[in-house]
């Protein structure tokens, strides 16, 4: 019986994984390619601060997709695992891995940051909102990410398990092992993001909700409005996506099972948290498409009055030739 009901589960994990991990891959790397035409296209968006942490989120949010969900859908759809096969593999995995994921979680808390800055009372604070502020800080991540993941480098590599005598992915050193656990997975993939984007998000949305007791120019509190709204409905949405996974992760870390039932329906519970933890990654432009009418008609102008008649103009003029009676 308790054989049914694992292999049942796995079945379902794996058939979860492939159609609804397939839908949200390629609705998520339609909806970040938006996401990048529209904040690079507009003027208003490229002189913006958040905007730009926004768009640096858009590109890594993609490579998050191709190394993460990507790989767990040719797994369970076609049973590659490349990350077994192939030792650069699984070093570049994790590497690539870890860097799109912290990246995309640094820039939304820089984002709700940069908003809170911007709506502020205080002159100073807004003063600290600007474009050169955000690129030096951006660079600043990227580089201490990029060195952060040489450590995925030097120590992640095939290894054959003591316990399943399989071959897996992983570290043969115990300190980085728990490092990997506790210090990346469960708090700077985890639990940093969601206090940072808790707390600066209620922040925000207090001094959105007084930003009309303000002397500030009418297109600016328009833009910072739109801005500030339409990153808290992602950060409340990402609260639910990651917290999830985040939870499973830290239970696993301290609860040893044996019962053969129960790690089905847990490694079941995990599959479908890893899915939703996944949509923070692929929903952003969908949520601002749903939360913002402006986002909306800027969206629509991009494609069809920039794109569109840009390309109806470059189309070659063909002149037809009559021939004479």
């Amino acid at each position: 019986m308790s054989t049914i009901l694992a292999s049942t589960l796995v079945y379902i994990s794996q058939k979860f994984t492939t159609y609804i991990g397939s839908c949200i891959f390629f609705l998520g790397i339609a909806g970040n390619l938006l996401n990048i035409v529209v904040f690079l296209s507009l003027q208003t968006f490229r002189s913006k601060a958040c905007a730009l942490y926004l768009t640096v989120m858009s590109f890594v949010n993609i490579g998050n997709l191709c190394t993460g969900l990507l790989s767990r859908i040719i797994i369970s759809g076609f049973a590659i695992d490349w990350t077994l096969i192939s030792s650069f593999y699984c070093k570049f995995r994790w590497y690539a891995l870890q860097f799109c994921v912290l990246t995309s979680f640094a820039c939304t808390c820089l984002a709700i940051i940069d908003q809170y800055l911007a709506t502020s009372f205080h002159l100073r604070y807004r003063n600290w909102s600007n474009i050169k502020t955000a690129q030096y800080l951006t660079i600043l991540v990227l580089l201490l990410l990029i060195f952060h993941g040489i450590f995925y480098l030097i120590y992640f590599d095939l290894i054959r398990s003591s316990t399943t005598n399989r071959i897996v992915c992983t570290s043969e050193n115990n300190l980085f092992r728990q490092y990997h656990l506790y210090g990346y997975l469960i708090t700077l993939a985890g639990i940093l993001p969601l206090i940072i984007t808790s707390c600066f998000g209620i922040l925000a949305y207090y001094n959105v909700k007084n930003l009309a007791y303000r002397t500030v120019p009418l297109v600016r509190r328009h833009l910072d409005k739109q801005l500030t709204s339409m990153v808290l409905v992602q950060i409340v949405l990402n609260f639910i996506f990651t917290l999830p996974y985040t939870i499973l992760t830290t239970i696993s870390s301290v609860l040893v099972i044996t019962n053969v039932n129960e790690q089905a329906v847990f490694d079941f519970s995990n599959v479908m948290a890893i899915l939703l933890y996944y949509l923070s990654f692929s929903c952003p432009f969908y949520i601002y498409v749903c939360t913002s009418a402006r986002f909306r008609q800027q969206l629509s102008h991009v494609l069809f009055q920039v794109y569109l008649e840009r390309w109806r103009r470059a189309r070659p003029i063909i002149n037809q030739i009559v021939p004479a009676t």
